[in-house]
């Protein structure tokens, strides 16, 4: 089983309808027409709809790769999370385009957003008698290494620009990090990334190792399979022949599209809430944390999906890409871009600083700092024992809950 999509055409129709209510939401926003409130509630459900249907357009894709190529659920899953990512980016490009300071910080706040996520999704993993859940091997042996890696740029990257703004060196006079700068740091944390999914497919593509289960775990599993139809029971889908190329070529295809429509559909209701919210005297902050919810609600989807199909190693891969995969994909790609628009002109250079692209303020800075002890917590967390207990699950969720209320309580 790669993992990742699920039966049945419900995603079709939740597509179509996503198109219908995000069409109509675009038409009176592009002609001013009708109440404010309607037009936000008809972009935001029609732009979820389609970034939903756009995700298990992609999942299914990445399935058929999957079944062709051998993966197993969790590096399936994985795969289905880069995947997701495309609607994510796009929403980001819009916000780029409107306000590049405003979108690094929905970025970071991301991996704030989604290790909560994670902190979550962990209490509700199936556990033993003593109250310990067992985690994938990719996670405990691979993605810790990211959590480590993260951890040390977010570290790095905060300190140097705490320090030029202290200090007030260098050629930007400490008021902002240069093109240069933004493109130097992206194309690092990419080819960090390219090594990662390599490292992932050549060591842990292949099954997973049988483990003994314990009598819940095993009750649980029998009742799942006695439920499943006929036609997706596991010997059903050992027999069934893996999709073709074209078939699984169509599913990404679509599934990009769509993600195009879908993303702009929710930044732009992102960007009407948020201005609800400052023109209400609300912090620029608390729009942000908003606003990294809705970028991330493709990944939500997709762990909610696995989740209640009892595939939980495909629901632990996109909650913990939900985490990793921010500062190795999300954020590089979004400091290129900002980069290359600044050079390109097309941002308005009222929206830039005097002496550089990205600006180095309080909002800038802490969501920065506070993302190093996000990953100290997630890597001891994760690493020690390749499992997670009652105490680490509260813990994760008490410090991350607290770094976004202090983010949203004291930004500006």
């Amino acid at each position: 089983m790669a993992g990742g999509g699920g039966g049945g055409k419900t995603w079709i129709g939740i597509l179509v309808l996503g198109f219908v209510l995000a069409g109509a939401g675009m038409g009176l926003h592009a002609k001013e027409m009708g109440p404010a409130w309607l037009t936000a509630a008809l972009l935001a459900l029609g732009g979820l709809g389609i970034v939903g249907g756009s995700c298990e357009s992609m999942i299914k894709s990445v399935e058929g790769l999957g079944q062709r190529l051998g993966w197993n659920e969790f590096v399936a899953g994985t795969m289905a999370g880069l995947a997701s990512n495309i609607p994510e980016i796009v929403m980001l490009a819009f916000v780029v385009l409107a306000e590049p300071r405003v979108a690094f910080v929905v970025v970071a706040l991301t991996l704030h957003v989604g290790a909560l996520a994670f902190g979550v999704y962990c209490g509700l993993l199936p556990r033993d008698k003593t109250g310990m859940a067992r985690l994938p091997d990719p996670l405990v042996k691979l993605s810790t290494d990211l959590f480590a890696a993260g951890g040390a740029v977010f570290l790095c990257l905060g300190m140097l620009m705490l320090t030029m703004r202290a200090l007030d060196v260098g050629d930007h006079a400490g008021e902002a990090l240069g093109a240069g700068d933004l493109y130097v740091v992206g194309i690092a944390l990419l080819c960090i990334e390219v090594v990662a999914v390599r490292q992932l497919v050549m060591r842990f593509a292949g099954p997973a190792p049988e483990e003994e289960a314990t009598p819940a775990e095993a009750a649980r599993e029998t009742a799942r399979l006695a439920a499943l139809p006929e036609a997706e029971s596991p010997a059903a889908a050992e027999a069934e022949a893996p999709p073709s190329i074209g078939v699984i070529a169509f599913y990404g295809v679509l599934g990009a599209a769509c993600s195009l429509v879908g993303g702009h559909a929710v930044g732009d209701f992102a960007g009407m809430l948020v201005e609800a919210l400052t023109a209400r005297g609300y912090s620029e902050m608390l729009g942000a944390i908003i606003l990294s919810v809705f970028a991330c609600s493709g990944v939500y989807l997709m762990i909610a999906t696995a989740h209640f199909k009892g595939m939980y190693d495909v629901a632990l891969a996109n909650a913990s890409g939900a985490i990793n995969q921010v500062p190795f994909v999300v954020l590089p790609v979004v400091l290129i871009l900002t980069a290359a628009f600044a050079q390109l002109g097309v941002l308005d250079p009222a929206l830039l600083p005097k002496t550089g692209v990205l600006a180095i303020d309080f909002e800038t800075t802490s969501v920065v700092l506070f993302g190093f002890p996000i990953f100290l917590i997630l890597w001891k967390s994760v690493q020690d024992d390749g499992q997670v207990n009652w105490l680490e699950t509260a813990s994760m969720v008490a410090v991350f809950a607290l770094i976004i209320y202090f983010l949203a309580q004291h930004g500006h």
